[in-house]
């Protein structure tokens, strides 16, 4: 197949490119030249900014491809450029919306794409509900050949997944455990979240390109594996060979203290229980299964991170948070023991 992706590079879409590229496909891609991770003869680099209409459709010329997806799109106006863009020149549009569209709070733990979308919690969620609506009305009405990606939490070899973490990603947490500090957990650490390997994700998706089926359809692509918050630090932690001190803090609580986004990111995401029913996936994808448990995951991501130290981007301002945070919950239970001896 001949395919074009809009960014290319990221979490997601890196090993995707990187499969198809080992399956023979020719894959084109589209960024603006920050990274050159790939390389051979089916593999065609346009270094051009995405939104500059003129210069892709010079770049493209008469090109047509048998799919195009775009997963760098936030927000309607990038997919109505798209659609001028591929509108005849695609078998199919794939667009990366997300699982944090879905319900909020959940009416039903268990998760389907007919799950209702309602975020209102974040504003990135309801701009990918948004995106959602213009394209599946373009296909409605114009016939464009859309297929639309919910993942959920999915991570690769370059930064250590967690639930709460700086603005420099996740290495302060890491340094924390292999310090010996204590590490804070939202919630009680008991409800449930799902981690996708990448490398899984990508064999979903490639099975999607090219499928009749999936057109004018949303479809989830996660693991089948739900574990708790607890037992992801758990893991985290043995992967980092250290025992994990874990303080268990409110979302709620969390969300008011300092300027982290934790009402969208925990209130709206992560401090939700999710199961994901993946039957429709397996439906358009016959045979495909997700292969990699966390545990095993997130310990080659761990290897991999300790021996890049590029990756170990330090993150004073969120370690001296984290501190506060963590004396702040201790001197709270002291002042309501205080207060009950009074009484």
């Amino acid at each position: 197949m001949r395919i074009l992706f809009i960014g290319g590079t990221g979490t997601i879409s890196t090993a995707i490119s990187r499969q198809l590229l080992e399956e023979g496909h020719e894959l084109y891609l589209i960024n603006r030249g920050n990274r050159a991770l790939f390389s051979g003869k089916n593999y065609h680099p346009l270094t051009v900014d995405i939104n500059d209409r003129a210069g892709v459709k010079k770049l493209l010329g008469d090109l047509t491809f048998d799919a195009v997806a775009d997963f760098i799109a936030f927000v309607p106006e990038q997919l109505e450029r798209d659609y001028e863009l591929f509108a005849g020149r695609t078998g199919q549009f794939l667009f990366i919306s997300s699982a944090s569209t879905y319900q909020k709070p959940l009416s039903d733990y268990r998760i389907t794409e007919g799950t209702p979308l309602s975020n209102p919690y974040w504003e990135y969620s309801r701009n990918k509900i948004a995106c959602e609506d213009y394209l599946m009305k373009r296909y409605r009405e114009q016939g464009f050949p859309v297929t639309i990606i919910r993942p959920s939490h999915t991570y690769d070899e370059r930064s250590i997944p967690l639930g709460v973490h700086g603005r420099n990603g996740s290495w302060q947490v890491a340094k924390r455990i292999l310090e010996g500090k204590r590490v804070i957990i939202h919630g009680d650490g008991s409800s449930l979240w799902t981690m996708t390997h990448n490398r899984d994700f990508a064999r979903a998706f490639i099975g999607l390109l090219g499928n009749v089926h999936a057109l004018g359809e949303s479809v989830q692509i996660t693991s089948d594996e739900s574990l708790t918050w607890d037992r992801i630090y758990l893991s985290i932690a043995a992967a980092l060979g250290r025992e994990l001190k874990a303080v268990h803090v409110s979302s709620e609580f969390l969300a008011a203290c300092g300027d982290y986004d934790f009402t969208g990111g925990l209130i709206g995401d992560k401090s939700n229980t999710v199961v994901f029913d993946n039957g429709k996936l397996k439906r358009l994808v016959p045979g495909f299964t997700p292969s990699i448990r966390f545990d095993q995951g997130v310990r080659e991501t761990v290897d991999h991170v300790l021996s890049h130290r590029e990756l170990q981007k330090e993150d004073r301002e969120f370690d001296r948070w984290c501190d506060a945070v963590i004396a702040a919950r201790e001197e709270a239970q002291e002042a309501v023991r205080r207060a009950m001896s009074r009484n």
